[in-house]
Parts: structure tokens; sequence; C-alpha cells
């Protein structure tokens, strides 16, 4: 079955060394989300969100015995966090407005699929492009009616499963990763000047080097400039796979071996998120930090 063709407001990529098992049955999911304002830092712009989706029919009357609520066997997972810029008018207004604003697509907008065939993935990727613009739209309409808010902005990025497939949108450098077979593959790319002259063409940077003004964002929720670029990364799940969401107050200070590491080390998703705070805290708390970890299972564990 044919890729669908790339909006060109949209990048859609699938990871090539992400290749996984076929998955007959849907997997459960345990989650675990914690933020912390960090030691520096006086208020916490950091959000996030976990949330599940599914059909439901609320049964006003029967005749047969039945529950008030009935529920689809099929449900969705979507993991949201959201870094307000650091420095800007209003970031963690920007965070808030941002997260509502995709609680808001989730239930009114976003189509519900049992199964999603090759063109319905490709109607997922353009829902979520549509989500991300709306927040946009939202950020710039109330800094409209609060002009001492302009220049308010946030990061963003959103994971959605169904079954096994997997969707990740994102606009920032909040990240992304995939932790399978002991191996962590950050899934979303930085939108920063670093990573832009990289994807340019300039040698990437080594470890202990710096580009002064490299962490700057090139693109955002919201932000001086209305428009944004959402990058869309789809792939799929297979058993024991585990999803990291986390804010660069993680990200910035904590190598990716020790992330590996930790994720290998604690199968629970709550201590997991508890010792990866713990590990930025380590390094001085600098920024706010904000994890999710999801760990995905085969039905019978």
């Amino acid at each position: 079955m044919s890729e669908p063709t790339p909006n060109p407001e949209i990048d859609v990529k699938s990871p090539d060394s992400l290749q996984p098992t076929p998955v007959v049955r849907p997997l459960s999911v345990q989650s675990f989300g914690m933020t912390d304002r960090g030691l520096v830092r006086a208020a916490n712009e950091d959000q996030f969100l976990i949330a599940e989706l599914t059909k439901a029919m609320k049964i006003e009357q029967c005749s047969l015995p039945q529950p008030p609520t009935k529920y689809a066997d099929d449900q969705g997972h979507i993991f949201v966090v959201a870094d307000g810029l650091g420095g800007a008018p209003a970031g963690e207004e920007a965070s808030v407005l941002v997260v509502k604003s995709i609680e808001d697509f989730l239930v009114n907008t976003l189509k519900w699929f049992f199964q999603l065939k090759g063109f319905e993935k490709e109607s997922v990727v353009l829902e979520f492009q549509d989500a991300l613009r709306r927040a946009d739209a939202k950020i710039f309409a109330e800094v409209a009616q609060h002009p001492e808010l302009a220049g308010m902005g946030t990061t963003l990025t959103l994971a959605y499963s169904l079954g096994e497939n997997l969707f990740v949108a994102n606009a920032g450098d909040s990240r992304c990763y995939l932790f399978r077979h002991n191996q962590l593959t950050q899934l979303t790319s930085d939108h920063t000047l670093a990573q832009d002259l990289v994807r340019q063409g300039m040698p990437a940077l080594k470890p202990g080097d710096h580009l002064v003004g490299g962490e700057l964002l090139t693109n955002a929720i919201g932000g001086h400039e209305p428009g944004v670029r959402a990058e869309v990364y789809k792939t799929n799940l297979e058993p024991n796979d585990v999803l990291l969401l986390a804010t660069d107050g993680l990200t910035s200070c904590v190598p990716d071996d020790r992330i590996a590491a930790t994720l290998q080390a604690e199968p629970d998703p709550k201590i997991a998120c508890e010792r990866l705070v713990a590990q930025s805290l380590e390094h001085g708390g600098l920024d706010n930090v904000t994890v999710i970890v999801a760990r995905y299972e085969s039905p019978t564990g």
C-alpha cells in the first residue's frame, strides 16, 4: 500500500530503523506523567496531558440489565507535553492554552477509527497538522485581545496511539523517544537553530561542543510570527515498547544513555518518571522538567 503524499507544510517520516514485528491483539498501556518546577525557576511553565480515547454509549433506559455506560473494545491513548517559552511573556499561559486546545480537538474534531488503513492514516496525519494550526491560531487570538502577552509561545509534542499505530507530532524542542530492545531512538527532531544548521549540511556538534544561540527555537506554537511547521512521524508499536515524552528540562542535562538505562531498569512508569525528574534536579534543576513514560504490553503482559 502506497504511503500518503506529504503535505508541503508537514514532514511525514517513518524511521527506517524501526521495523516492528506484527501485532495481532491490541496492546495494553501503562503510563504516568510528572512535572516539576525545578530548583531555579519561579514558576512552572510546563504542562502535560495523558488521556484515553474510546467510543462510548451512555444508556438512559433499557429493559435489559446494563451498565450505565458501554465502551468500545479499542482504545486510543494520547500523551502531550508543552513547554512555555522561557523568557517570553506568559509562557505558562501559552502552554495552558495549547493543552486545552488539544483537548478540544480530541473531543470535537479527531475522527475515530477502529482500524487504520492507509488512507485513514493519511487523514490522521492531516488532522494533527490542523490541530497544531488551531492551537497556533488560539495563541495569536489571545494576544490580539491582550497585547501585553505578545510573544508568548510554547513547544508541543504529542503522541497518539491506536492499536499498533503510533503518530507523533511536534513543534519545538520537546522530545518523544521510543525505547525498544534496549535501544533509545529519538522520534522527533529538535526545531532549534543548531539542528536546522545540521539539516542544512553543517556537521553535527560533538559532545561538549557549543554553538552560540544554537538552542534558540526556530519553530513553536505562538511566538512572534503566526504559522507553525508541524512534523508528524508515524510508525508501529510492538509489545514491550516504551514511549518517553520530555521537555528540555530533562533532555538538555541528562544524556540519552542515562535515560535509556533508567527506562531499562524501571519497568514501572511512575518510578521511571520519578527517577528521571530526580536526575534533572541532580544536574541543578535549572529549568522546569516534565516527563511522560508509557509502556506498551501484550494483553497477557
